[in-house]
């Protein structure tokens, strides 16, 4: 199959929202024609992924070596389909999340454009169109962040805008030299530099754009969006904490050091030091803000910034190990976290309570969404037999095995991070199950029960598939060690 047809599977969302956008839908059509969208491009993701090649193709040429080019290679498959199970399952549970509240037109045209303008992200095959997909993701969910027109909401949104365009405009002086000084900026395993260039000034520009697109990873100081965010409705955070954004953000990281820059050119350098050091202390400054925080939601965007530090730290440590555990971390935190945090939101839906004490008893009231969010807990925790430890566990072997006082130090960070980890999420589990006496929220008066049945499909199947790949995890795992050698 021609690489032309990569285009259908972003073009029909985007096409789709701007649909929505112009036309007023019941509630029974819009979610018909919405999740027919998502289907039919998870559909066309799936059939790109068995049946296009490598072959990059140009959408459209700006001027010389500045085009939108498509490719659909490895790392950009195990993206794409990620984000290709995720959304329709999501949607499902934005339908009932959403079902009381105003503004469903925008809300669904934005969340279903977004899908389509992720995917460009995952298939760009160069950094500049890498970059150009990576603005239109800040414009397409800035709506989204501020849905709910509050004075908070529209706080969070011009927060997120103004970290996350500040972050592309760091960004844009290596996208620049990338294109000038390579081939056009092409993502090549090991590397795409050539020609004469400034070793200092290509490592500058390395360190902006680490800094700029680690901005939507929530890397520190640029991570303050986040949380701030959080105030969303929790379809929005689930997809912005979980894949969209922030596995966006941390993708293109990947993308810069291993597929552009190459580790040969950074391994060694200050550059490197710098952005081990900034991704230990982001996930262990996460890591104790998740602890300290008692909203709900924020509690986890907090957790979320630890998370994507740590795949930050793998990527980083520029060997084919902590490449794997850098993308299983990104995969499986992906799974874990959109668990938490539909189990989170459907929480807040059904008691209209959103802190952590409110959590006390409610967990008879409703078992099956807080056991699937403890089965998420234990996960991210890095418990053996969910896939949690599977990633964490190939962070820490990397770490251990690069043999730097840096890698070494990422190990003892990564495990003060999971002990801090296990107190902040368990913590809500023991709420939620064994209230102390006389701390009950929700005892035989109580009409608190389960959320409804769209809501609760795709927290369990978040969690099957938690466990199955915390189980079964060496396919998964073998896919990730052939992109790390380069094989494909």
């Amino acid at each position: 199959m021609n690489s032309l047809f990569l285009a259908v599977p972003i073009a029909l969302p985007v096409l789709g929202g701007f649909w929505i956008l112009l036309h007023k839908f019941h509630d029974k059509n819009r979610m018909i024609f919405t999740e027919t969208i998502a289907i039919l491009t998870s559909l066309c993701v799936f059939f790109a992924i068995f049946t296009v090649d490598n072959t990059p193709v140009d959408i459209y040429s700006f001027t010389n070596n500045f085009s939108i080019t498509l490719k659909l290679d490895a790392p950009g498959r195990l993206f794409a389909g990620m984000v290709a199970v995720m959304w329709p399952l999501v949607l499902l549970y934005a339908f009932d999340y959403m079902h009381k509240e105003h503004r469903k037109n925008v809300f669904f045209a934005f969340y279903i454009m977004t899908y389509g303008v992720t995917l460009g992200v995952a298939l760009a095959a160069d950094m500049v169109t890498m970059y150009v997909f990576f603005e239109m993701l800040t414009l397409v969910t800035i709506p989204l962040v501020s849905h709910y027109e509050t004075h908070d909401s529209l706080y969070a949104g011009r927060k997120y805008a103004g970290y996350t365009i500040g972050g592309a405009s760091l960004s844009f002086m290596a996208v620049v030299l990338t294109t000038v000084y390579g081939q056009s900026g092409s993502f090549i395993f090991g590397g795409s530099l050539g020609g004469d260039y400034n070793t200092t000034l290509m490592q500058i520009a390395f360190l902006l754009g680490f800094f700029g697109f680690g901005a939507k990873a929530a890397v520190f100081p640029l991570h303050d969006w986040l949380p701030t965010a959080s105030v969303a409705p929790t379809p929005v955070t689930a997809l912005l904490h979980a894949v969209a954004v922030v596995n966006s953000g941390a993708f293109a990281v990947m993308r810069l050091t291993w597929y552009v820059f190459g580790t040969d050119f950074l391994s060694g350098t200050a550059v490197q030091i710098i952005c081990l050091v900034t991704a230990e202390f982001s996930l262990l400054f996460g890591a104790v803000k998740a602890l300290r925080e008692r909203h709900f939601k924020r509690r986890l965007a907090y957790s979320t910034m630890s998370n994507l530090s740590y795949m930050l730290f793998g990527f980083m440590l520029m060997t084919p190990e902590g490449l794997v555990g850098g993308l299983a971390h990104m995969l499986f935190h992906g799974v874990i976290k959109m668990t938490l945090f539909l189990a989170a939101g459907a929480f807040m839906h059904v008691t209209g309570n959103s802190y952590i004490y409110e959590v006390n008893g409610v967990g008879k009231k409703m078992p099956v969404t807080f056991i699937c969010y403890t089965l998420g807990a234990l996960s991210l925790t890095g418990i053996p037999l969910f896939c949690g430890f599977v990633s964490k566990w190939s962070l820490l072997t990397a770490g251990g095995n690069s043999g730097t006082p840096w890698g070494i130090a990422g190990v003892f960070c990564l495990i003060a991070s999971a002990f801090l980890c296990a107190m902040y999420t368990l913590n809500v589990s023991v709420r939620a199950f064994f209230p102390v006496t006389g701390k009950d929220r929700y005892g035989e008066g109580s009409k608190v029960k389960e959320a409804g049945v769209l809501m609760l499909i795709p927290i369990v199947f978040f969690t099957v598939v938690n466990i199955l790949f915390g189980v079964f995890s060496g396919g998964i795992m073998g896919y990730l060690e052939k992109i790390a050698g380069g094989v494909l």
